[in-house]
């Protein structure tokens, strides 16, 4: 659709009519509550499912937002020796700390790990992002996954409380996952 409004997307829902809307048995939507409320109110029938890419995004943009800060706390170090050494650790360190440790090159990988020395912080959300990512790679089910989730949310609150909060609000629909693995990749 050209806009992300509610009215519009509920225009659109209604043109395909009640036999097309109550055949609908699954929804992956984004973390958005428009759509959430709507899909409820016209799909009665459909299970909502918070894909899974929209719930790394949010992880990985708090992860991203705590990079800048070490990297503008860097540049106000008086010592010149040790704020040039903590900016070149922190210099091409985005790329590495968003990629799954899979795909990550030597050149990345050594990245990361000096930068685990150099902010132990940013190595440990690092750990954490890879840890909730590692949960959604898991074939378990969603009853094993709330559990998962749960000791996830207890150890990254204290880097991740931003995304800890929409994943309490969203563990419904995320939890469906789950279920069949339906995201909105294709798309």
């Amino acid at each position: 659709l050209e806009k992300r409004n509610k009215a519009l997307i509920a225009e659109y829902l209604s043109s395909l009519g009640s036999e097309v809307l109550n055949q609908i048995e699954e929804v992956s939507i984004d973390l958005w509550i428009p759509y959430k409320s709507l899909i409820q109110e016209m799909l009665p029938n459909a299970q909502l499912v918070a894909d899974r890419f929209h719930v790394m995004k949010q992880i990985n943009q708090e992860l991203d937002e705590r990079r800048k800060q070490e990297k503008r706390a860097a540049v106000k170090i008086k010592n010149r020796q040790e704020r040039e050494e903590k900016l070149a650790g922190l210099t091409h360190s985005k790329y590495p700390l968003l990629k799954k440790k899979e795909s990550l090159n030597d050149e990345e990988k050594a990245k990361i790990n000096s930068l685990q020395k150099l902010a132990p912080e940013l190595g440990e959300m690092y750990r954490n992002k890879e840890a909730i990512r590692d949960i959604f790679e898991s074939h378990i089910t969603s009853d094993e996954a709330l559990y998962k989730f749960l000791e996830w949310t207890q150890t990254a609150y204290k880097f991740f409380p931003k995304s800890c909060r929409i994943i309490s609000r969203w563990i419904d629909e995320i939890l469906a996952y789950f279920d069949h693995r339906t995201t909105q990749g294709i798309v």
